[in-house]
């Protein structure tokens, strides 16, 4: 897997297509992402695009070791989040906030993300995204779809009125399948609408298309940054043309 990971990341990078890596992990294990970025694709040029995940869900030394680590290998940045915390080892602080803040006294240099959810109260994430104590450079935003517009729209134009300018990316899934099984284990970690998907596949619309609607529904309301989740990193640039090229037949067609 991590040959194809080096492939697609260097693949990316010469786009300059930025990288949020994860892991595969659900639940309690988390794999060490920095080791696999510094044996397989090394430090310094390539590495600047890639934007790995940590959680609060390790020891807090181990936080500010990783932190320090990834500044050394001169990735774009850390994006800082809490953890599920109904699984595995607890948080070492309560927030993906207290932990940047302890990381920014600790490598000031580094961009760190943080957080936030347009499927929860829109006035308590402006809230928090407010909050001098958010501590964050740029925000990456949970799962949305086409199918969850009632709840995004509201949170955009909360956004907008309390003027906030930070850089927020908009997350979509590719889904690749309507199997009923594998959208019940993904509602376990973000809305799911499965009985819309399942429409859709069923209708014969590909995963391309359907991830392209969701993208194009995000560009119709403004939104200007949006990252892709669960591409395969084998046809990672192919498939993100694949859709971008979907995206584009959709914006053709009009509303």
């Amino acid at each position: 897997m991590w040959i194809d990971m080096n492939h697609g990341i260097r693949g990316l990078s010469r786009r300059g297509v930025p990288v949020f890596l994860t892991d595969d992990a659900v639940g309690s294990s988390e794999e060490e992402s920095l080791a696999h970025l510094s044996g397989n694709l090394g430090g310094g040029p390539g590495l600047d695009t890639v934007v790995p995940f940590l959680t609060c869900k390790h020891t807090l030394e181990y936080c500010r070791m990783f932190a320090r680590r990834a500044a050394g290998l001169g990735v774009g940045g850390l994006a800082v989040v809490g953890g599920d915390d109904s699984v595995g080892p607890p948080r070492c602080v309560p927030h993906g906030s207290h932990l940047r803040r302890i990381l920014r006294q600790e490598v000031p240099e580094l961009l760190l993300g943080g957080w936030t959810n347009p499927h929860r109260d829109a006035d308590e994430q402006v809230a928090w995204l407010s909050d001098p104590g958010f501590a964050a450079d740029f925000v990456l935003t949970q799962i949305v779809s086409h199918h969850s517009m009632d709840r995004v729209l509201p949170f955009i134009d909360r956004v907008r009125r309390a003027g906030l300018t930070i850089p927020m990316v908009f997350g979509v899934f590719y889904y690749r399948s309507g199997n009923p099984r594998t959208l019940e284990r993904l509602g376990a970690f973000f809305p799911v609408p499965a009985a819309a998907l399942a429409r859709e596949f069923a209708e014969g619309d590909s995963a391309d298309r359907i991830c392209a609607r969701s993208v194009h529904a995000l560009r119709s309301a403004g939104v200007g940054k949006i990252y892709v989740s669960n591409l395969s990193p084998r046809d990672v640039s192919r498939r993100l043309a694949a859709i971008e090229d979907e995206v584009v037949g959709l914006g053709r067609q009009g509303p």
